[in-house]
């Protein structure tokens, strides 16, 4: 059997739901016997590559990259799923929603700086409106919902995607259920 092709990916979050998947420690290795990590923050590919079985995905979008990122990501992948809040109701980065991008950029590079002001614009992304879950951009195929998932839903649910055993999470978390 050969090894599913395994995609991590961190959009608008705080990397709470990479470092919960690294918490399965040494059931990674066993993993690894089914996958090969083929694009993640912790490893050193820079392009997604064209065609992943299993892309996770943290986070909100947020961005115009946000947005163009998780659209590349669901055209190259066979199954994408919302790993943590954020990526499954936009939680903490939406909290800027009441106030809109121009208020939260004001305040960082403004209000709080105090040489220098003025919003990057090469390395800082144009906001969207508001943040936004994934699924409101894309299909989600399965939510796992956690701020951030624990390390054992993480082992359960691969496991299972990857053996092709029952999904064991809340029936909520399956898309279409």
């Amino acid at each position: 059997m050969s090894k599913l092709k395994l995609a991590t990916v961190w959009l608008d979050g705080c990397s709470g739901c990479h470092m919960s998947f690294l918490d399965m420690d040494e059931r990674l290795i066993e993993l690894a016997d089914f996958v090969d990590v083929v694009y993640s923050p912790i490893v050193d590919t820079k392009e997604f590559p064209d065609e992943v079985d299993i892309a996770l995905v943290e986070g909100a979008v947020a961005s115009v990259d946000d947005e163009r990122k998780i659209r590349k990501i669901r055209a190259h992948s066979k199954m994408l799923i919302a790993m943590g809040d954020c990526a499954v109701a936009g939680n903490v980065p939406s909290m800027r929603n009441p106030f809109g991008p121009q208020a939260i950029l004001d305040r960082a590079y403004f209000e709080n700086a105090d040489l220098q002001q003025q919003i990057p614009c090469v390395v800082v992304p144009q906001l969207l409106k508001v943040v936004r879950p994934i699924h409101e951009f894309v299909k989600v195929d399965v939510f796992l919902p956690g701020c951030p998932p624990s390390a054992d839903t993480f082992h359960t649910a691969l496991t299972a995607l990857i053996t092709g055993a029952p999904l064991d999470i809340p029936a909520l978390t399956r898309f279409g259920a």
